[in-house]
């Protein structure tokens, strides 16, 4: 609808209209525990440059109760399509709204969750990108910055949060009262509000005069596992950083973080008062790997209190920036802080960031990182791999050029320049150059205004003595995909090339070389002359954005001794390269998951270890062979046992490796071994079968038919908890049976009572890649029911269904002609296309892959 899909030139038009100086929010939470809705009253003041002109506001709600515009009530037909019109502006205005607003299980706008240990219920806003208009009437754009007081009337012994501190409640009897302090001036997308019985701990940030109180908070139930000391210092070691990088102080009064249950996202930058998914609260045994990816998304809020809150983005075109910025933040703020656990951060950004990054941008939908935001719909569809990793990368490659120094000394301006304000990318490149002293405009241009990836091949000849004749770094520019806009292009690189040598089964680096790569070949005159080494690494330390290749006798050291490089980085820069070679089919899968089974046993980073573990399930599951696939299955599943085994026990690898046994595990001992390790019967030293095990064990059993009903009701009355429940709804959908499947589906689709994080587990449990041909029936009843959804669900539901329960594992070309045939006819709307022109590109490329790994089934056999 219209009214909900704000343009581009709309929101333009108002904020040359309006400037907003103030709400005043009154929100009466009393029927929390009843659900249903709350009475919203919004007061606003505003002025006008055009008197006599009209606009509108915008709110999302079941009722409007009263309108009254300069003291004078308008008629309630003012509201329709989420807007209500303005008519006759004055040149100073005050308007007030009371309507009816509703509580949702959705994740968007004032999300309501019963907690089922207790039966109390828990609330948290979500406002990004356009939801704030759920909970009050908003000018809902971010340029409209104004100051927000809240008043609450919430249930006596709750907890209120916002982003003002939190004051002492007032009143008697059922409820009580809370009356914030307005804001400083923000957009309304960063407004919060957290109401329930919460439970805080607390603590302050020191530094000389400065004291900005610190709290956490989360459900009582989660309350004995909050590592409240841990997340602390990690804030902590944050503020240090940022405050001297910024030199600029926490612009905010204090600083909340507050873990709530079914959050859509990892967390959210309202200001003041975080919210971060309670999966965060580890409530079983996690790797490393999990900690350090909770003090990333820590420090990431953290940054954007500055970049996003303190200085906002113009329109949404910026979004990017906001996100890559904050991206960055974290990852130099992990490697660079004082004190801090993992400083080999950047490993992990080009392990997991870089690798999201790359998928993203050869999908049909790649598109610049300054995309072209026409309205809402495109914005959100926009939080990509685009929008925060390739960014990432990119303002990492900018650093690398004009200097991190200068880089932060244009930040600094920006920050003063711009504080409370709304600023375009311009204004931050103009801060850029000035202190570096740089023209970034061709730049910009090369990076942020074009899409797609380019391929970085060494080209290298040898002497009789094994010296380099010559050496020239090749680039390529791969067309775009089928589909996406614009044309590939080539690019300026700065790039590391690293020299190593093989010692005793360990790849050691003797040299590095630094240089500016441009056009389609560089010579590099400083490798003429030199011994040829083992192994020659394009774009070591990870400085810029390229698909890297290794020449053929360094991939041949790699395949042997992936494992033998000395420094975390070049071996996830390796890993990422065989990786995206598989995907690109250049590489077979089979051929992968022999280096995975090699290299993996001497692999000491965690993060990299199950993020291999993860594409060598989807390299079997999808990108091998057919007629394969179970002997490469069988394969995987022996080495995770194998594996496990050998671990050192209590060790994260040893959890690692149980966790990937018990996604793979076929033969009958594997799943008695599943089984034992579930009903006690069988042990492993060192391995805690804990309760997020115990759940991951059942689930595979249920899957194969090992575990039936009774077995998943008895487990869910040992963890009757919100997570439970998930998991238990996940077991059920994933039993093979065709009773299973129709439960499943119509649990999703023919119903919306289902929460945001039980609907996404029934979506896991139904989606089992080796069920296919228990789910080939429901490709047609999917596109049958697609548009539907998309017109009836809210965003994120809908989102969840169409990527969710798209037939990507039905890899055949029927899959391909069916969505075709849907593109062709349904006329979808231009977000609801791209999500599923994104899942089909995925079939595509696994059919594609499936084929090279045919070949080198064939050339094996000598076929």
């Amino acid at each position: 609808m219209p009214g909900t899909n704000l343009t581009r030139e709309e929101a333009r038009t108002r904020a040359d209209l309006l400037h907003v100086d103030a709400y005043d929010i009154e929100l009466d939470l009393s029927s929390a525990r009843e659900g249903g809705t709350f009475r919203s009253t919004t007061v606003v003041r505003f002025s006008a440059n055009t008197p006599g002109a009209a606009t509108f506001i915008d709110l999302v709600a079941p009722s409007v109760e009263e309108i009254i515009l300069n003291g004078e009530r308008l008629d309630n037909a003012n509201f329709a399509d989420n807007r209500i019109a303005l008519p006759d502006l004055a040149a100073e205005n005050e308007l007030r709204i009371v309507a009816d607003c509703a509580y949702t299980n959705t994740g968007e706008g004032l999300h309501r969750f019963v907690d089922p240990v207790d039966g109390e219920t828990y609330l948290y806003t979500q406002f990004e990108v356009p939801d704030a208009r759920r909970v009050f009437a908003t000018f809902e754009q971010p340029d409209l910055k104004a100051t927000f007081a809240f008043t609450v009337t919430a249930p006596e012994g709750w907890v209120v949060v916002s982003n003002s501190p939190t004051p002492t409640p007032v009143g008697d009897g059922d409820t009580r009262l809370w009356t914030f302090e307005p804001t400083g001036r923000i957009s309304s997308y960063i407004t919060a509000l957290v109401a329930g019985p919460y439970v805080g701990v607390f603590d302050s940030y020191e530094n000389g005069d400065q004291t900005v109180p610190l709290g956490v908070y989360c459900r009582p139930s989660l309350r004995e596992f909050l590592d409240a000391e841990a997340i602390f210092e990690v804030t902590k070691q944050g503020f240090d950083y940022f405050q001297e990088k910024f030199d600029f102080p926490y612009p905010f009064a204090k600083y909340d973080q507050l873990f709530v249950p079914e959050f859509n996202a990892g967390a959210m930058e309202n200001a003041g008062a975080v919210t971060l998914r309670d999966q965060y609260v580890f409530r079983s045994k996690v790797t490393d790997a999990a900690y350090e990816a909770r003090a990333a998304t820590i420090l990431h809020e953290l940054a954007h209190m500055w970049f996003g809150d303190l200085v906002t983005m113009e329109w949404w075109n910026d979004l990017w920036l906001n996100e890559s910025f904050a991206t960055f933040a974290e990852a130099v703020c992990q490697a660079e802080a004082p004190g801090s656990k993992w400083p080999h951060s950047w490993t992990t950004f080009a392990n997991q960031m870089k690798t999201w990054a790359y998928r993203q941008d050869q999908l049909p939908s790649t598109h610049p990182i300054m995309a072209d935001i026409n309205d809402l719909e495109d914005v959100q569809v926009n939080f990509d791999g685009i929008t925060y990793a390739k960014g990432a990368s990119v303002l990492k490659q900018l650093v690398a050029y004009v200097g991190q120094d200068a880089f932060f000394q244009g930040v600094r301006a920006y920050f003063k320049r711009h504080a409370w304000g709304n600023t375009r990318l311009a204004d931050l490149l103009g801060a850029l150059e000035e202190a570096s002293g740089r023209d970034l405009k061709a730049w910009s241009k090369a990076w942020l205004e074009t899409a797609g990836i380019n391929v970085l091949r060494p080209e290298l000849t040898l002497d009789g003595d094994g010296g380099i004749e010559s050496f020239a770094v090749l680039q390529e520019a791969p067309a775009l995909p089928a589909g996406a806009k614009g044309e590939a292009v080539l690019r300026p690189h700065r790039i590391a090339i690293g020299l190593y040598e093989l010692t005793d089964g360990t790849l050691v680096r003797t040299d590095r070389i630094e240089l500016d790569v441009d056009g389609p070949r560089t010579e590099v005159p400083e490798l003429v002359g030199r011994r040829r080494p083992a192994v020659i690494l394009l774009n070591d330390d990870d400085l810029s954005y390229a698909k890297v290749r290794l020449d053929e006798d360094s991939l041949a050291v790699v395949t042997e001794h992936l494992g033998g490089f000395t420094d975390s980085l070049p071996r996830a820069l390796c890993w990422a390269s065989a990786w995206d070679m598989t995907r690109d089919g250049e590489l077979a899968a089979r051929d992968y998951l022999a280096l995975a089974v090699s290299g993996l046993a001497r692999e000491s980073d965690i993060g990299v270890v199950q993020s291999v573990h993860r594409q060598v399930k989807l390299a079997l599951d999808s990108y091998t062979d057919p007629a394969w696939r179970e002997q490469g299955l069988a394969q995987w599943a022996e080495a995770a046992e194998e594996q496990l085994r050998a671990a050192q026990p209590g060790s994260d690898h040893q959890l690692a490796w149980a966790r990937t046994l018990a996604s793979v595990a076929r033969s009958a001992g594997q799943l008695d071994l599943l089984a034992g390790l579930l009903d006690g019967s069988v042990e492993i030293k060192g391995l805690a079968v804990d309760t997020e095990l115990r759940w991951t064990l059942l689930g595979r059993l249920a899957a194969t038919g090992r575990a039936d009903e009774a077995a998943i009701a008895a487990e869910l009355v040992r963890d009757n908890t919100a997570a439970g429940q998930e998991h238990a709804a996940s077991c059920r959908a994933s039993v093979p049976t065709a009773e299973a499947k129709a439960a499943a589906w119509a649990s999703v689709m023919e119903s919306d009572k289902l929460t945001n994080y039980v609907q996404d587990a029934v979506i896991a449990g139904f989606q089992q890649a080796d069920q296919t041909e228990l789910l080939a029936p429901y490709t047609a009843k999917y596109f049958a029911a697609l548009k539907g959804i998309w017109e009836s669900r809210s965003h994120e539901i809908a989102m969840l269904i169409i990527v969710g329960l798209y037939p990507a594992v039905q890899v055949e070309q029927a899959t391909l002609d069916a969505t075709d045939a849907w593109l062709s006819t349904a006329d979808p709307a231009p977000a609801l296309r791209r999500r599923v022109v994104e899942q089909r590109a995925g079939v595509e490329r696994a059919i594609k892959a499936q084929a090279a790994d045919r070949a080198a089934g064939a050339r094996a056999l000598g076929h």
